[in-house]
């Protein structure tokens, strides 16, 4: 038995080799280990082929009980009829699935049962479930726009506090209210887009005076005394750049009133903890009507008045403005150029993006 031994370097460079005398019983269990390793590795194929075969077998299972056998012919008619296009018209056939479908038809012939799709490349039990579930209820593409622009808008953050989208189909009317530095205005809106009132409030310059809480306590808690009852309220929500510090009391001016409207609209809010109040955002509002030149907003005066017009000129109008109050309407669009009333025809076009956006399906 050979032993293992040690080179040392001497001076002038050169390297000797010395041979390490080790006790042959105690260097012995050492070899018999590696031996044995080496002798019998373990293979983990063995455990992996067990536990796959059985897996295969569990989700088959699986896949055999989750449908009638209506639907499984349903799905299998689709599957083996289908051509390229109308398979890949499918969100979870796209790609390659559907071409795999094609040529696992072709080299094998029609699928026998779902368990069969277990055979296609890319094919495994989730997408399974996913394609025979999307060829059960396929999707419309309006349907399909609908849900991605309705994904879209929740990124871009609509509207908060998020209210569960059954109760905005629910709401019957709500009262859209948007105040600026000066003025504050509302507009209450049915579901039928019929305008039930629209006002505004020029008893609303807090900015003005010393801005103390009972001020705005007083001015707002006024306000609010008009404004109907509705099954939601809608603010509008404003963002102010925190590097600008001039900026700093108009914004203080903004939250300080939506926090007492939150609070003073919330009647029921103690209760039943459901909100009834919320903030939309006012950029979402302008792209919606194409008011934004880049990140600024434009007038929205333009779109309103065309409302007013169509009201009464056209059968089914986009918004409906009772006929008695057609003429006040019209006069309180009136201004001469110095008094703008951009929050009063704002209030109006947030409501409509409300119901546009939110309720039902997007205007076209």
């Amino acid at each position: 038995m050979s032993f293992p031994g040690v080179l040392r370097l001497f001076p002038g460079g050169k390297w000797k080799y010395f041979q390490v005398a080790v006790c042959p019983s105690l260097y012995q269990p050492f070899l018999s280990c590696c031996q044995r390793k080496s002798i019998a590795p373990v293979k983990k194929t063995d455990f992996v082929s067990v536990s796959s075969d059985e897996s295969l077998k569990d989700t088959e299972k699986r896949l055999e009980g989750l449908y009638s056998s209506e639907e499984k012919s349903a799905i299998l008619q689709v599957l083996n009829t289908a051509s390229l296009p109308e398979l890949a018209a499918f969100t979870f056939l796209r790609g390659k699935k559907s071409v795999n479908i094609v040529k696992h038809r072709e080299k094998y012939g029609p699928f026998q049962d779902l368990e069969s799709l277990m055979e296609v490349p890319l094919f495994q039990y989730k997408i399974i479930v996913k394609v025979c579930d999307s060829i059960l209820q396929p999707v419309s593409k309006t349907e399909k726009k609908e849900k991605r622009i309705s994904e879209n808008w929740s990124l871009g953050k609509v509207i908060r506090p998020r209210v569960e989208r059954k109760k905005l189909k629910a709401a019957n009317s709500i009262v859209s209210i948007v105040f600026g530095k000066e003025k504050i205005a509302w507009t209450h809106l049915d579901s039928k887009l019929t305008v039930l009132d629209w006002q505004q409030g020029n008893n609303f310059k807090l900015m003005k005076e010393t801005s103390s809480p009972s001020a705005y306590l007083e001015t707002i808690s006024s306000i609010v005394s008009e404004i109907p009852e509705a099954d939601f309220y809608i603010l509008e929500k404003r963002t102010f750049s925190l590097q600008q510090t001039s900026l700093f009391p108009v914004a203080l001016h903004f939250h300080i009133v939506e926090a007492m409207l939150y609070s003073l609209l919330n009647k029921t809010f103690a209760r039943d903890g459901h909100h009834r109040v919320l903030s939309m955002n006012r950029n979402v509002v302008g792209k919606h009507f194409d008011l934004m030149l880049g990140n600024v907003r434009t007038s929205g005066m333009a779109v309103v008045q065309q409302f007013l017009s169509d009201s009464t000129l056209k059968a089914d109008p986009r918004v409906s403005f009772p006929s008695e109050s057609v003429v006040r309407y019209r006069s309180m669009m009136e201004t001469d150029g110095r008094e703008r009333k951009e929050e009063l025809w704002d209030s109006l076009l947030q409501a409509v993006a409300f119901f546009e956006l939110l309720v039902f399906r997007p205007h076209s």
